[in-house]
C-alpha cells in the first residue's frame, strides 16, 4: 500500500495545485494576441459567442477566478456583471494583462485554509454550485479559462489565422 505525505508548510497551494497557472495564462495570452479586430464580430454558427465576445471574456476569466478567492459568494441575480466589451485586440490583451497579473497574485498569496473554506455561485436564491474555493479555483478558474481558449483555437483556425503551440507543436508551428 502505498501512502501520499500531506504537503509540507513549505509547500504552497500555489506551488502544488496552480503550478501550472503562469504558463496557462501565457498560452492564453499567445491565442489573445492572434484575434483579428476586423473580425471581431464573427461567428461560426449563429449560436456560438462573436469572436469579439469570446477574446474579450477569455480576458475577463482571470476576475472570475479572483473573486471565487477573495469572496465568499457571487450571486449573479445582483446584475454587477457588466461584460468587457471587444474594443480592439489590444484593449483586450490590457484588460487580460492586468487580470492575470492579479489573479497570479492572488493564487500565489493563496493558504491551504482559505482554499478549503466554501463558496457559493448564487442567482438570487437558487443555487447554482458550492464546493470549496480551491476545488472551484481549479474548475471555474483554470479549467474555464482553457475550455474558451479551446474555443478560440478553433475560431482562429476556422479563418485561417495561425494557432499557436498550446500543449505541443501546432500544424502551424511544427
Amino acid at each position: 500500500m502505498t501512502t501520499t505525505a500531506a504537503p509540507t508548510p513549505a509547500t504552497t497551494p500555489s506551488q502544488l495545485m496552480f503550478a501550472d497557472l503562469a504558463n496557462e495564462l501565457r498560452t492564453t495570452r499567445r491565442l489573445l494576441e492572434r484575434v483579428p479586430a476586423d473580425k471581431a464580430d464573427w461567428k461560426p454558427h449563429a449560436k456560438s459567442m462573436s469572436l469579439g465576445r469570446l477574446a474579450a471574456h477569455l480576458a475577463e476569466l482571470p476576475a472570475f477566478a479572483m473573486a471565487i478567492l477573495k469572496t465568499d459568494q457571487l450571486d449573479f441575480a445582483k446584475g454587477e456583471y457588466v461584460p468587457v466589451p471587444f474594443e480592439t485586440t489590444e484593449q483586450v490583451l490590457g484588460v487580460f494583462d492586468e487580470r492575470a497579473a492579479q489573479m497570479q497574485a492572488v493564487v500565489d498569496g493563496a493558504d491551504w485554509d482559505a482554499l478549503a473554506k466554501s463558496w457559493t455561485l448564487r442567482s438570487g436564491d437558487h443555487v447554482l454550485l458550492q464546493g470549496p474555493k480551491g476545488t472551484l479555483l481549479r474548475s471555474l478558474g483554470l479549467s474555464h479559462i482553457a475550455h474558451h481558449r479551446g474555443q478560440l483555437a478553433v475560431y482562429l483556425r476556422l479563418l485561417d489565422v495561425p494557432v499557436p503551440s498550446i500543449y505541443g507543436p501546432s500544424a502551424d508551428e511544427q
